[in-house]
């Protein structure tokens, strides 16, 4: 069963149970695709990324309540009726928020790589977290990930390639916008590793 959220500002959700699908028609207004921005942070991206394309849904999900303040401003500025953010963790979001098949495109922007060895168990990105992410996943939907640290990604794209559920691609001819950390390590000519995973897996 669905819960109808109640609006904390015009753009930030607050589930009204946090075990429960949302009803994303009734949060939008309509129906679109879903893209989900994963540790949003600022908002700058997400932003970015949903002035450019109206015609479809964005949400944002970050556990920092400053961070969700400076996106939810971002997304008043911009007049973006098509985005929303979550202040929420992201494995829990993505499992319990969001209705199976819901979601057109993941981006996990620059996760934190919890790059000591004693703090490895903690990273984002394991089997059980793209299992709900599959789940959440539209047909032929995508996860598409960024990351500057190396180690990382060497782990997640074994984890992806160990995978039945996904099809690992090299993402080419990208015009999706610059996040902040992205620019950032442009600037001091770091490299940046990315990896897209498309679904090939029915819903479950």
């Amino acid at each position: 069963m669905s819960s109808d959220p109640k609006i904390a500002t015009e753009a930030e959700i607050v589930p009204a149970n946090c075990s429960a699908p949302l009803d994303l028609e009734a949060i939008y207004g309509r129906r679109a695709a879903l893209e989900v921005d994963l540790g949003c942070g600022e908002g700058s991206f997400l932003a970015a990324l949903a002035a450019q394309n109206p015609e479809r849904n964005f949400l944002g999900i970050e556990r920092q309540v400053g961070r969700i303040r400076s996106a939810s401003h971002k997304i008043a500025v911009g007049g973006l009726i098509n985005t929303r953010v979550l202040r929420f963790e992201i494995a829990q979001a993505v499992s319990d928020l969001l209705p199976a098949g819901s979601v057109s495109v993941f981006h996990l922007m620059f996760p934190d790589p919890w790059p000591k060895r004693r703090h490895a168990p903690r990273r984002l990105f394991n089997q059980k977290f793209l299992g709900t992410i599959n789940n959440a996943l539209a047909p032929e939907g995508f996860l598409r990930i960024s990351t500057d640290d190396t180690e990382y990604f060497k782990q997640i794209r074994l984890i992806a390639l160990e995978s039945p559920n996904f099809a690992v691609t090299s993402p080419t001819g990208s015009t999706a916008p610059l996040s902040k950390f992205e620019k950032m390590f442009i600037k001091i000519g770091k490299p940046i590793h990315r990896l897209s995973l498309r679904k090939i897996s029915p819903v479950t």
